[in-house]
């Protein structure tokens, strides 16, 4: 169990911005931990139910699928052994998989390829068949439940590339089960068994797994949920099944070792579980990572790297099962980590990750960090808006990562997109368009009030 120290910087931000978005996306339960290079959480908070029904609520014990997570434990389980010399990630897949007859553009796919996303072939969906299939969502099923069924399901998949293995990142679920099944062929032992031998028992992560029988017996664990599109809770299965692609089970204590690890380059309790120059291998820049937040991210083996948080180095990933959601990141240099965990998928927890790290680092997240800056903003727009005298009216709604202008009268009703430009604090330009011509669309924040200027007209936001 670790140890929580007494808290120096205010944290308070954090509290009330879980709290919001908890409530504005209904999401059960949420756990979070901020762990030191000590292993000592700097703050953690949990809030909500693992199970709402009975009114249990979630604890830093309790267990969530980690989703994508698991990626970053099937990289250093590989790249592990590719210094002990089982594996050579330059090898073609075919050498550990015979049966592996997928050549996008005639070339082999090779160990890294599948590491770095960078096989050639676009998301082919297993995942997404396969868990909205167990949870009921589709009536597709596809029966994917051992790797040799990915190899079958991935037979005719050479025809449905887009480039040429090694040349651009596409997000590739499959291409992780492949990893943990080369795994399992060089060892000699179930992927699940090398990484627990590997990674969770050195770091004491007991409450770590990835079976249904273990999910069963454990008396802490968060149940899954949707929210429909009525905004209600849904109890519904936990899609068992996914393993090294991600399948792992844990909880905001089990993970927070694992960080703490990570950030001190293998060492846990003084003791090495991993090389130095394992962990460094896996948070190297590989390939261009197109999905920009810092403009700079890059993705690894099994994480997601920007050098621009703060100007710092941020090594994270996301991961989602629907029914449950996780965000793990950490900053090596200052030796900070966060795990955030979910029993549905609601608002983003990566947001609220860096948020985390934001405060850690004595930053501001409300006025530093672009997604926070820019959902604030895009809500001080939205509300009615009036011409001279009150003339004309429309309104400014929501839409995601847009604004909707709607005008409606008696008998109809239109709405107009409105794609941001830029946003400051005094003023933001979006745009439409109108019959194929861009029309701006600008908003003047003054202290009193909001001023649009659209086409012709100047409107004022009413008070």
């Amino acid at each position: 169990m670790f140890k929580v120290i007494a808290l120096t910087t205010d944290w308070s931000l954090l509290d009330s911005f879980i709290l919001e978005k908890v409530r504005e996306t209904k999401l059960p339960s949420l756990a979070i931990g901020v762990v030191d290079k000590n292993g000592e959480f700097i703050y953690s908070r949990v809030i909500g139910f693992r199970d709402v029904e009975r009114g249990l609520p979630a604890t830093l014990n309790t267990n969530y699928g980690i989703g994508s997570v698991t990626k970053s434990f099937t990289a250093l389980c590989v790249v592990k052994l590719s210094f002990e010399g089982l594996i050579d990630l330059e090898d073609s897949v075919v050498k550990y998989i015979p049966e592996f007859n997928v050549k996008p553009f005639g070339r082999d796919i090779r160990v890294k390829d599948l590491l770095t996303h960078t096989t050639g072939l676009p998301a082919l969906g297993y995942a997404e068949a396969f868990i909205r299939s167990v949870l009921e969502l589709d009536t597709a099923w596809l029966p994917i439940s051992k790797p040799e069924d990915i190899i079958l399901f991935m037979n005719n998949s050479s025809e449905w590339a887009v480039s040429k293995p090694g040349e651009k990142f596409y997000y590739l679920n499959e291409g992780y089960v492949l990893l943990g099944y080369i795994v399992s062929k060089v060892t000699g032992m179930s992927y699940e068994d090398y990484v627990r031998k590997t990674i969770l028992k050195p770091l004491n992560m007991n409450k770590t797994y990835f079976s249904e029988e273990d999910f069963r017996k454990d008396f802490d664990t968060a149940v899954p949920y949707l929210i429909d599109k009525n905004g209600n809770l849904v109890k519904t299965k936990f899609p068992f099944g996914v393993t090294a692609d991600g399948g792992l089970i844990s909880n905001v204590n089990d993970m927070s070792k694992y960080l703490t690890m990570l950030i001190n380059r293998g060492v846990f309790n003084n003791s090495i579980v991993l090389s130095e120059e394992v962990v460094k291998t896996v948070e190297e820049k590989r390939v261009d990572y197109p999905y920009k937040l810092f403009g700079d991210e890059s993705y690894g083996y099994g994480w997601m790297i920007t050098e621009k948080f703060y100007d710092r180095k941020l090594v994270s990933h996301s991961g989602s099962i629907l029914v449950h959601t996780a965000y793990a990141g950490y900053l090596p240099r200052d030796g900070y980590g966060v795990v955030v965990l979910a029993n549905s998928s609601g608002y983003p927890l990566s947001i609220i990750g860096l948020y985390a790290l934001s405060i850690a680092l004595g930053h501001n997240p409300e006025k530093e960090l672009k997604p926070v800056f820019y959902d604030r903003m895009m809500s001080k727009l939205v509300g009615i808006y009036e011409t001279y005298k009150g003339t004309f009216h429309l309104s400014i709604e929501r839409n995601g990562d847009f604004l909707t202008l709607v005008y409606r009268d008696k008998y109809t009703e239109s709405k107009t997109t409105l794609v941001p430009v830029e946003i400051k604090e005094d003023y933001c330009e979006f745009y439409t368009l109108s019959n194929t011509r861009r029309i701006p669309v600008e908003f003047y924040i003054e202290k009193e009030r909001i001023i649009m200027i659209y086409e012709r007209y100047k409107f004022v936001k009413k008070r």
